[in-house]
């Protein structure tokens, strides 16, 4: 969901959205992270992944920090798991905005699009 509001990929943010929500994404957490706002009560989990997203995607890195306390809640596999959906869905993104990927027909767009 990140690499989908930081692309404004509208097409992987609506085709995610449900899923997100059926494993226990908070509807607000979701508008938060569609307004470009932390969301508040995030589990550690939440709050650790988070962090470790939004500073690979804005900084193409993490810092120490960052990487020890991801490294201490999801271990080594999940550290690189982390980077690598990260990375996947950045690149789902370029690609599909590049194409243009409409939303399905009468679906409003939730994230607000970018100039051309």
């Amino acid at each position: 969901m990140t690499a989908a509001r930081e692309w404004t990929d509208n097409f992987e943010w609506n085709a995610h959205t449900p899923l997100a929500q059926q494993t226990g994404l908070s509807a607000a957490h979701l508008t938060a992270i569609s307004e470009r706002r932390r969301p508040q009560n995030m589990s550690e989990e939440e709050d650790v992944l988070y962090d470790f997203c939004q500073e690979l995607l804005h900084n193409k890195s993490v810092s120490d920090a960052t990487y020890a306390r991801a490294l201490a809640k999801f271990g080594e596999a999940g550290v690189v798991e982390a980077a690598s959906l990260e990375g996947y869905y950045t690149y789902l993104s370029m690609v599909m905005n590049t194409a243009r990927s409409p939303v399905p027909a009468g679906v409003k767009p939730a994230l607000a699009p970018f100039p051309k």
